[in-house]
């Protein structure tokens, strides 16, 4: 027991306290109530920041030290304590365990695909938390060669991620990186897939990899050591032991550089970006010692994304409108004086990406909220769309490695359909299934019902929703309701498959996401009117649909339970200040809480890119309208729900100080007995959390736990 754990054994007057805390979670309290902590309480330290006119006082500034023992005592004994309070839920979330681990089949395979000589697939096995990769040469009847086991990747590991996998195009190597920490620091290692035996080649801090054709040189990117920034490309020759080639530099720390190649193999691609502005570079794929040319320089609140088939660049671009438009340009002079327009933008469809074969492209789009795709032939630009039959879902391209093919395979997924790959054919526009994922257990998806709805914003804006619930559900507002939403980077909240869901949905939850601005659901205006100086947008919105699903009795405001994660978190945190008597309990997710503190310093990830998403606070406008829904800073006295707060200690999207230090000040200022809990994974664990799929489950059935009993569903 450490120092901090025992001062803060709960002295005998807090004991009706901590009843109290059990009661609002509905639990029974532990069989030795005297035995529950307090809560934790954080000790102040004031630093005083003046800006703008203004004097911010941050008395938590000092959990930001993560070397400081006392940091880890704090954040220890808040553990000890959400321990404490959610222990009677032990057995509860041991059945939501096995409930939604009966949902998977432990043991599968992913539908192949084809790349070079070989037939590569991704394979699971009952009891292994991370998957294999394998492939097979020739046909899927010959010997299995395992390319990489992630499994084996992460013996004396507590944490395992693969980022970049790329095979040379001779089929004899791969390229892969992984981090083992989840700060989302990746090292590149490099395999020798006829002998199985790893190279001495390696590199630090690797974001993406291109393989040129020659199968010995490799372009890779890296991050800075500080602001985790993409700003470097390195050549690297493999065999060779001193240092790689500089390539390029990225000075504009708006911008973060990645590689990658086109599937034509003809070109290697290095590209610059921000959230509002691209720049594109490009060598042949067959000439690694080439000068790289840039495709059209930069021009601000421009993006283009060049894609390649025979004597012409294809390329995606917003410089006439918000939603984009497609050109083309000969490969010998792309600049944009050389544009020719294939589509035009059109404000009520987004065009959201293009995939390019031999003899077709795939537009992916984005029409009254829902993605869309469509086929065309390259030399007629006539075009056939792949209709998708319900209400809600997500449809994706799957691996599509081979360029001159008739063949598109995609996925598509939705509340009530599990993952499912299909082949397209390109020419009689006939979808053929090849797998959809099979979910044990009994799972009959015709007792469920998926709605879309709309609610109108303060502003008179329709938001749509997603809902699942029962077929046939008594939807009399009395009801359980779970409602989540996300609202940032133009990012849309789709509805794909999620089995853990039905542990809800089968106890009588209502299930509902909110697509609120500042998402991308509605092409690039819905992003734009939720960020920046809009930003309160995605709160009202989020507000509106709660109130709109109360009001159409989908469920009790006194069983409303909310979630957010990342800046989905913020949105937690934000709508939690502006209305708390709308919700009665939250889980707030790695949130991004502290918005002034962390845009105010650029010296820690992320910061200097995202003032084009939230602003520069160090610019009075901007200062000025952030401050009003920070989170951290307009914690108030007054009532707020139950509220669970997780975040992991290596977390390098949202440092864990700002969930400690949201928790540490809303219980200093709020004036409820309500809960507050938080959850700190300090064993290695990234912005998602656990690495391992039976570690993510425990940690899915612990917040189940949390949802449920504060619906008042127990068991």
């Amino acid at each position: 027991m450490n120092k901090l754990f025992s001062r803060l054994l709960l002295p005998a007057f807090l004991v009706f306290v901590a009843l109290l805390l059990a009661a609002e979670l509905r639990l029974s309290p532990a069989d030795d109530s005297s035995s529950l902590p307090a809560p934790p309480i954080a000790k102040k330290v004031p630093k005083l920041t003046e800006i703008n006119g203004h004097k911010m006082v941050d008395n938590y500034f000092w959990l930001r030290d993560k070397k400081n023992p006392e940091v880890k005592d704090y954040l220890e004994a808040e553990n000890a304590y959400t321990d404490a309070v959610m222990k009677p839920t032990e057995a509860f979330q041991k059945k939501l365990y096995d409930e939604m681990l009966s949902r998977i089949k432990e043991t599968d395979v992913e539908v192949p695909y084809k790349e070079g000589g070989y037939f590569y697939y991704v394979r699971t096995e009952a009891g292994k938390q991370y998957p294999i990769r394998c492939r097979k040469k020739g046909s899927m009847d010959a010997p299995e060669e395992v390319i990489l086991d992630v499994n084996e990747l992460a013996k004396g590991q507590a944490f395992m991620s693969l980022g970049s996998f790329e095979v040379s195009d001779d089929s004899n190597l791969l390229a892969y990186t992984t981090d083992n920490t989840g700060f989302r620091q990746f090292t590149l290692a490099f395999k020798d897939l006829h002998t199985g035996k790893l190279l001495p080649d390696h590199s630090e801090r690797v974001d993406s990899v291109a393989w040129a054709n020659d199968n010995k040189t490799l372009f890779y990117t890296v991050e800075d050591a500080t602001t985790k920034r993409g700003y470097q490309m390195y050549r690297h020759a493999l065999g060779t032991t001193g240092k790689d080639t500089l390539v390029y530099e990225e000075k504009d720390e708006r911008f973060d550089v990645f590689t990658g190649k086109s599937r034509s193999k003809a070109y290697i691609y290095l590209f610059s970006g921000s959230h509002t502005t691209t720049e594109a570079r490009y060598i042949p794929a067959d000439q690694p010692m080439a000068e790289w040319k840039v495709l059209e320089p930069r021009k601000q609140d421009v993006e283009y994304y060049p894609d390649h088939n025979g004597d012409f660049f294809y390329i995606r671009v917003n410089d006439t409108g918000r939603n984009f438009r497609l050109v083309k340009a000969p490969v010998p002079d792309p600049g944009k004086k050389n544009w020719q327009e294939i589509l035009p933008n059109r404000p009520d469809v987004m065009l959201e990406d293009t995939d390019y074969f031999k003899n077709y492209y795939v537009l992916y789009e984005r029409e009254k909220g829902l993605p869309q795709m469509r086929v065309c032939d390259l030399h007629t630009n006539q075009c056939r769309p792949i209709e998708f039959p319900e209400p809600a879902y997500v449809s994706y391209p799957y691996a599509n490695r081979v360029f001159d093919t008739g063949k598109f395979r995609y996925g598509y997924q939705s509340f009530v359909t599990p993952q499912s790959v299909f082949e397209y054919d390109m020419a009689s526009g006939a979808s053929t299934l090849l797998k959809q994922k099979e979910v044990p257990g009994g799972y009959d998806r015709t007792r469920y019902q998926v709605e879309r709805i709309q609610a109108t914003a303060s502003d008179g804006v329709k938001v749509p929703i997603s809902v699942l619930h029962m077929k046939g559900a008594k939807l009399d507002g009395k009801g359980p309701l779970y409602l989540t939403g996300y609202g940032s980077y133009g990012a849309s909240y789709d509805i794909g498959f999620n089995p853990t869901l039905f542990s809800m949905v089968d106890r009588g939850v209502v299930v509902a996401v909110a697509h609120i601005r500042g998402g991308g659901e509605m092409g690039k205006a819905w992003h734009d009117d939720g960020r920046m100086m809009h930003k309160k947008n995605t709160f009202t919105d989020f507000i509106a649909c709660a109130e709109h699903l109360v009001a159409q009795g989908y469920g009790s405001k006194d069983r409303l339970v909310i979630e957010g994660r990342s800046a989905g978190g913020l949105l937690m945190g934000a709508v939690l200040n502006m209305r708390p008597d709308l919700f009665h309990a939250a889980l707030v997710g790695v949130p991004f809480v502290d918005v002034m503190n962390t845009m105010l310093d650029d010296s820690i990830p992320l910061t200097v890119p995202e003032f084009e998403e939230w602003g520069n606070p160090k610019e009075k406008a901007a200062f000025d309208y952030m401050i009003t829904y920070s989170p951290y800073d307009n914690i108030e006295n007054k009532p707020y729900p139950n509220i669970l707060v997780r975040t992991s200690f290596n977390d390098s999207q949202v440092m864990y100080w700002e969930p400690a230090k949201y928790v540490a000040k809303m219980r200093a200022v709020r004036t409820d007995h309500h809960l507050l809990i938080l959850k700190t994974k300090m064993d290695p664990g990234g912005h998602g959390g656990a690495s391992g799929r039976y570690d993510r489950l425990k940690d899915n059935a612990f917040d189940y736990a949390f949802f449920l009993t504060q619906m008042g569903i127990q068991n």
